[in-house]
C-alpha cells in the first residue's frame, strides 16, 4: 500500500521541481504538455531516421481507369474551340462509359457519322489543345465508321 501511494505521488509531481505544484494545478489553464509535441509540422531528424524514407503516393488511374479501352454510348455531339494559338472547330462527343462515368472524347479524322446512342470504343489519348479532353474515340470500331478516303 505505501508503494502505490508513493508511485501516485511521483506521477503527480513528474516534470516539476521538488515541492513545486504540478503543471495542471495552475488555475484557468489546462494541463501543460511535459515535452514539446509536433502539431502536424515537420518531422524531426530523429523521427526521419527512425521511420525511413516516406513512401511515394500510389499512381492515380488514368483517363480509362487502368484499362486500355472502354466501351461507351454517345450522348451528345459537341464542337470545341482549341486553346489560344490554334483556331479550328474540334469535333468531340460526350460519352457515357461502361463504368457509368460521363466524359468528353475527341473524334479524330475528317468527318464522322456519330449520332446519339451510337456505341463507340474509347481509348486514352489527350488532345493537347483541348482542355479537359483526355480520351479519343477509336475509328472503325462498333458504330464509328473509318475515315473516308480522299478522292
Amino acid at each position: 500500500m505505501p508503494l502505490r501511494a508513493l508511485l501516485r505521488a511521483a506521477a503527480s509531481l513528474r516534470g516539476c521541481a521538488a515541492g513545486a505544484p504540478p503543471p495542471a494545478a495552475v488555475p484557468g489553464r489546462g494541463p501543460v504538455p511535459l515535452r514539446p509535441q509536433q502539431a502536424g509540422g515537420m518531422a524531426t531528424l530523429n523521427q526521419m531516421h527512425r521511420q525511413g524514407r516516406p513512401k511515394p503516393p500510389p499512381p492515380k488511374p488514368g483517363a480509362t481507369f487502368g484499362r486500355p479501352q472502354l466501351k461507351g454510348v454517345v450522348i451528345k455531339n459537341l464542337i470545341r474551340k482549341p486553346k489560344k494559338p490554334n483556331s479550328a472547330n474540334r469535333k468531340c462527343a460526350r460519352v457515357r462509359l461502361s463504368n457509368g462515368k460521363e466524359v468528353v472524347c475527341f473524334i479524330p479524322g475528317e468527318g464522322h457519322n456519330l449520332q446519339e446512342h451510337h456505341v463507340v470504343l474509347v481509348q486514352g489519348g489527350r488532345t493537347q489543345d483541348l482542355p479537359g479532353v483526355k480520351l479519343t474515340i477509336v475509328r472503325g470500331k462498333y458504330d464509328c465508321a473509318h475515315v473516308q478516303k480522299k478522292k
